[in-house]
């Protein structure tokens, strides 16, 4: 028996793995997002954390939310705001994450790997947003994570029709940064963890958060914010370490510490 529904493990330095664990396809319940934000809570406070990889297991990712909690209007109520603590706080660690999508992600489960960074499927991955065909909504970022991803048309047409995109169809509309075979997505998603934990991690985290507000407002408030966060940068460890590395090795060279 899982005691828990949700592991975390560290199979890299620097990288923390958070995996799913309730079979037989992961169903969002409600217990499960509590403890999905708790995890996310604690990882957010890691000084030594450089990236976080989000899995399921081999027959899906996430199956969608757990319909059995759907008892009514004060019930829905419950289950959004849940859903909303849970994957606001992951798309807010100030670092890189990637989900890693084995089988089935639809409903929450894609609108949890719509609140990564980055999404590495496998090659059978099957990805949508069938919630109309429960005559409801997406409620976790369907309609406002999706639409920023791969535009208001495309997303129109997948939470109209709530049909599944295969994993090359995923790619083409960009839900999806790459496509592996289904053996390979742990490893692949682990791997560009690793490279993206051995960069410069401050100067990482203070892109996200530019990249992620500034989609949110107008082109000079963004800018001015990107101006601020580049003169941020100059007070980081690895700045000096980056640009004396480039000045005397030339670029690509430089071994940042994330400081």
């Amino acid at each position: 028996m899982i005691d828990s529904l949700v592991a975390l493990d560290w199979p890299e330095p620097r990288v923390a793995r958070i995996r799913l664990q309730r079979p037989p396809l992961n169903a969002l319940s409600c217990a499960l997002l509590s403890e999905l934000a708790e995890i996310v809570s604690g990882l957010a406070q890691q000084d030594d954390l450089g990236a976080v990889v989000v899995a399921g297991s081999d027959r899906a990712f996430a199956a969608g939310a757990d319909v059995a909690e759907f008892t009514g209007s004060e019930a829905a109520a419950t289950v959004t705001k849940t859903f909303r603590r849970a994957f606001d706080a992951l798309a807010a660690i100030n670092r890189p994450v990637i989900a890693a999508i084995r089988g089935f992600a639809l409903g929450g489960g894609l609108e949890l790997a719509l609140a990564c960074d980055l999404r590495v499927a496998g090659d059978t991955a099957r990805l949508g947003q069938p919630e109309v065909l429960l005559g409801i909504i997406p409620g976790a970022g369907g309609t406002q994570r999706l639409p920023r991803l791969v535009g208001p048309a495309r997303a129109k047409d997948m939470v109209w029709t709530g049909r599944m995109l295969r994993a090359d169809e995923a790619l083409v509309f960009g839900l999806v940064d790459r496509v592996v075979l289904d053996a390979e997505v742990d490893a692949a998603a682990l791997e560009w963890a690793r490279s993206l934990a051995n960069g410069a991690s401050a100067a990482i985290g203070l892109a996200k958060q530019v990249i992620d507000i500034g989609l949110n407002g107008d082109l000079a408030t963004g800018l001015d914010m990107e101006a601020d966060a580049f003169i941020a940068t100059f007070a980081t460890k690895d700045s000096e370490i980056g640009i004396n590395s480039f000045l005397t090795n030339g670029p690509g060279k430089a071994k940042f510490t994330g400081a």
